[in-house]
């Protein structure tokens, strides 16, 4: 994860994200880099707009809660459902998978 707030701070910055700046971000943080992933990370970043990515993840809808938690005996008995994602939350995860590689 610490890779991927590097990036994001590199970019908020208005700077390039490439391996060194990468690099230095992670040590001024405390970190020791591994090569491999800042090599990995940054190639998967060449060609994704990373604005676009924050834009479609922020435009994603969040799961409501529910009004009122059910009683013990009701929770007990009821498994979790999973939901299919909506066509806009698909293409959000689509434009962040591409983040994490």
């Amino acid at each position: 994860m610490e890779y991927i707030y590097g990036a994001l701070l590199l970019h908020a910055a208005g700077k390039e994200v490439d391996e060194d700046k990468l690099k230095k971000v992670l040590e001024q943080a405390g970190l020791t880099p591994d090569e491999a992933r800042l090599k990995s990370l940054v190639s998967s970043l060449k060609d994704v707009n990373i604005e676009d990515v924050i834009k479609n993840a922020a435009a994603a809808p969040v799961a409501a809660a529910p009004a009122e938690a059910p009683a013990k005996k009701e929770a007990k008995k009821e498994e979790k459902k999973e939901e299919k994602p909506e066509a806009n939350e698909e293409d959000a995860m689509a434009g962040l998978s591409s983040l994490f590689g």
